[in-house]
């Protein structure tokens, strides 16, 4: 007769909720319960890895080996198929049946189904696989931050666009700002946990501009706190070119309106000096009208040309041209403006008076656009007491080389990288935002470029490369 005990112990292990073995050092099962005879059938005279796998021979890694090895319990996950063809995954815990001596005998092997666990699993896995897809592929810039503002990670676009940067201030990598922006919508989301939009201008790693609709919302923990903000920027730098065009017309009109009014009388006392002058036979009134006449006709055609140069492609008046007479003509332009504020002009040639190919009266708006550009850098740096403008006019075996230099406010990196934008201006109400766009589109089309070296502060540095020989389709 069986001890109460050992008749209790032998309800439980029939009854456990799982496969339970009894195994001998040849693997053998020597005793299993009544679920594993149920799903895996006769065992006696067989090895567990046969009735559990349909395996000739001992799994590489085994629980159960290992507890005959050395005496502890131990544990791993493991595909079984049972008698009717059901592959199930399990999870397998052994422990060590010990003699008196303290000997291993025979191991106990329990194998409990986490099949719909391994299943959830899967889904989770596959569930953050298609998560993960979407936030690399999803079409804007995508980065997360945390509450210093650092990248912690970024989709494939935006790594494509601004390289990986994690750990960087997040301004740093899209404006290159050594502060702050201000508002920081990211801040905002951190502050009141809501979504919010803002329109930003930022810079890719090759330098390129793009205009961005930036959204932000908060990215919370287990406990409902904001741990990350995630911030969605989607480039709609197309979107405002086409705006620009659309609104060009008018915004032209309205900033050049006031100077077109002033040229228009201009041109009216000099038609009347002619008039008056011809009436009384007076030759100096004459003259002095139609002077006043043809400078205020040539102000105008100037200002049209400008125009024409945003509105519509057009083709250079090609023609031979001496860079030093050309500088001479727009030095005497822009000196007395010069002069009446108090910048002093250096000039420096390095020219063998040679010619070069260019349309005269294009490349002379450009450099009056520059020189004046600097002039006014100058006019409201109330920093220094001296201020200089240098020009240098260096001629090259294939090209020349217009270096327009100042000592003025300078620009931040920022600044500096809007400069050639269309419309954008750094003084305020009195400019146009057209003067350094135009420059940069007479050096493009004549194959050459500007280069704007600048620091806050110190100055801004111009450096115009002109080729010296005619260059067809140069946009292209």
């Amino acid at each position: 007769m069986k001890h109460p005990r050992r008749r209790y112990s032998d309800k439980i292990f029939e009854a456990m909720p799982a496969w339970l073995t009894v195994q001998d050092r040849g693997f053998n099962i020597i005793e299993a319960n009544e679920p594993f005879r149920r799903d895996f059938g006769d065992y006696e005279g067989r090895c567990c890895y046969q009735v559990y796998k349909g395996r000739s021979e001992k799994c590489e890694v085994c629980p159960v080996e290992r507890t005959f090895h050395d005496g502890q319990r131990h544990c791993s996950e493991e595909t079984v198929t049972t008698l009717d063809g059901r592959q199930i995954s399990v999870i397998v815990y052994t422990a060590p049946i010990l003699n008196d001596e303290g000997q291993v005998t025979e191991v106990v092997e329990m194998s409990t189904d986490i099949t719909e666990i391994k299943s959830l699993q899967k889904q989770l896995k596959d569930s953050r696989q298609r998560y993960q897809q979407l936030f690399e592929e999803v079409p804007c810039f995508v980065s997360i931050q945390d509450k210093d503002l650092r990248i912690v990670e970024a989709n494939r676009l935006f790594r494509e666009a601004f390289g990986t940067h994690f750990g960087s201030k997040c301004y740093k990598v899209y404006k290159h700002r050594e502060e702050e922006c201000y508002p920081c919508i990211v801040r905002q989301t951190f502050k009141d946990g809501e979504t919010h939009h803002h329109e930003e201008v930022v810079t890719s790693k090759d330098n390129k501009r793009m205009n961005v609709i930036v959204s932000t919302m908060p990215l919370r923990n287990s406990n409902g706190e904001i741990e990350n903000v995630i911030e969605m920027s989607t480039d709609i730098t197309q979107i405002r070119q086409l705006q620009s065009k659309l609104e060009s017309t008018g915004l032209l009109i309205s900033s050049i309106s006031h100077g077109l009014k002033g040229l228009l009388n201009g041109l009216d006392g000099g038609f009347y000096l002619v008039n008056s002058g011809l009436k009384k036979d007076n030759q100096d009134r004459v003259k002095q009208g139609w002077e006043i006449a043809q400078r205020n006709v040539e102000r105008i055609r100037s200002m049209v040309l400008d125009i024409l140069y945003y509105a519509k492609d057009r083709e250079p008046d090609w023609m031979p041209v001496s860079p030093g007479e050309l500088l001479d003509e727009v030095l005497g332009v822009i000196e007395s403006k010069a002069q009446l504020i108090g910048v002093e002009i250096k000039k420096k040639l390095n020219t063998d008076s040679g010619m070069f190919e260019a349309d005269y009266k294009a490349i002379r708006s450009l450099l009056v656009n520059l020189l004046e550009n600097s002039i006014d850098a100058c006019r409201v740096d109330n920093e220094k007491e001296k201020h200089t403008l240098k020009i240098e006019l260096n001629e090259r075996p294939d090209h020349v080389e217009f270096i327009v230099e100042d000592n003025g406010i300078g620009m931040d990196r920022e600044t500096k990288e809007k400069a050639f934008s269309l419309f954008f201006s750094s003084k305020g109400t009195e400019g146009t935002g057209l003067g350094l766009f135009i420059s940069n589109k007479i050096a493009q089309e004549h194959g050459g470029m500007i280069h704007l070296d600048s620091e806050i502060n110190k100055g801004s540095r111009f450096r115009v490369t002109l080729p010296k020989k005619r260059v067809t389709n140069a946009k292209d």
